[in-house]
């Protein structure tokens, strides 16, 4: 699969609705998985080294997510951009569309617009790859 290009992404139906509470920037894929890989949740996706698991290393629930993009990826369909946030650790967490980013990132993309919290568009500078 060849990278997703910007078009290829609507805005997340909860940042619409937030009415301007989140706003849209383009990200360096790799960067947001490493810091990611500091969450909580990161163990359903990722090794302890950080790779990305392979789609049947996943949970039953996350393999079904994965599968249902890599569906869509194949359909040409638009992907919702993924919500995410700077969590307490000061990494990033994915709010929603994890799946998403995880699985172009599995494919290789290396940049994707994604919302962020305009509260925190700072605080994404250095994962930011429109500036």
């Amino acid at each position: 699969m060849s990278p997703f290009e910007p078009d290829q992404f609507n805005d997340h139906p909860v940042a619409v609705k937030a009415n301007g509470k989140f706003t849209s920037v383009m990200v360096d894929v790799d960067a947001v998985v490493k810091s990611w890989k500091k969450s909580l949740f990161s163990y359903e996706w990722l090794t302890p080294e950080g790779a990305i698991k392979p789609i049947d290393a996943l949970n039953d629930a996350e393999m079904q997510k994965r599968a249902l993009v890599e569906e869509r990826i194949t359909k040409g369909d638009k992907l919702e951009k993924p919500i995410l946030g700077i969590g307490m650790l000061d990494n990033v967490e994915i709010g929603s569309g994890r799946e998403i980013l995880l699985t172009l990132a599995a494919h290789g993309t290396k940049k994707m617009p994604v919302h962020v919290p305009a509260s925190q568009v700072a605080e994404f500078k250095k994962f930011r790859v429109d500036l």
